[in-house]
């Protein structure tokens, strides 16, 4: 456990989920996180804490909860209605996610998402059968510039790193185009991201629901980087460092 506190800042943003996930071991060790900080970062990652702030800010979520025994499944999965999509959290490129569409899928699919999940609740979510976006963004603090939406071809519930994007989206309509800009933006703000963000949603019957929020780089940064003609990455380490 190396002393850090005499070392230079450390930017956890354009390491993936790995780098998000030593974000708090680095700052207990004495490391300045550039940027999003431990804070902000827990309150996207923490589903009970994302759930209540998306609330505050009046944005709606595909209803669910992060449950941590097989009588939470059972019982959440009950509540919200059959198809249900489960994933674990703190985990690495969507490993474990699945649909399931009845209780004796839950039981047989719980034992494994625990043991992926480890420490970390796993999610159960009403399954939207929509279109999924996803939006890159900037921010510092005060402002939030969205280089581009992405518009997933498969249905929503394939993963993002399984599935194609277009960009620019293909139809979607004014008011959800306005919508995922201004949640986009709200959320932004009201996590305090310095820097990249990544969200996703899904589009189901004309409404936009936020599925998940990453306080770091995405997979479509460098082609966001380059077909906007927006140098993100470039202004975002600007606004990181104090540049």
């Amino acid at each position: 456990k190396e002393d850090l506190s005499d070392g230079p800042g450390v930017i956890v943003q354009f390491g993936g989920q790995t780098a998000i996930n030593l974000a708090d071991s680095l700052e207990r060790a004495g490391a300045t996180i550039l940027g999003s900080g431990v804070e902000a970062i827990d309150l996207a990652e923490d589903r009970r804490r994302f759930e209540s702030l998306m609330n505050r800010l009046g944005i709606p979520q595909p209803p669910g909860a992060g449950v941590t025994s097989l009588e939470e499944a059972l019982t959440t999965a009950q509540t919200i209605g059959y198809p249900v999509l489960i994933r674990p959290s703190y985990v690495l490129g969507g490993r474990g996610m699945e649909i399931v569409h009845n209780a004796s899928e839950i039981v047989r699919y719980s034992t494994q998402v625990q043991e992926l999940s480890g420490k970390h609740p796993f999610l159960i979510d009403k399954y939207l059968e929509g279109k999924e976006v996803e939006v890159d963004a900037i921010a510092d603090g005060e402002l939030v510039l969205i280089p581009g939406i992405m518009q997933h071809i498969e249905r929503a519930g394939v993963h993002s790193g399984d599935s194609m994007a277009v960009y620019p989206a293909l139809d979607l309509t004014v008011r959800e185009t306005e919508a995922i800009v201004d949640y986009t933006t709200r959320i932004g703000l009201g996590l305090g991201v310095k820097g990249l963000m990544h969200v996703q949603y899904v589009l189901f019957q004309r409404e936009a629901f936020v599925l998940e929020v990453n306080p770091r780089a995405s997979r479509p940064w460098p082609f966001l980087s380059k077909v906007p003609g927006v140098p993100s990455v470039r202004v975002a380490t600007r606004l990181i460092t104090g540049g």
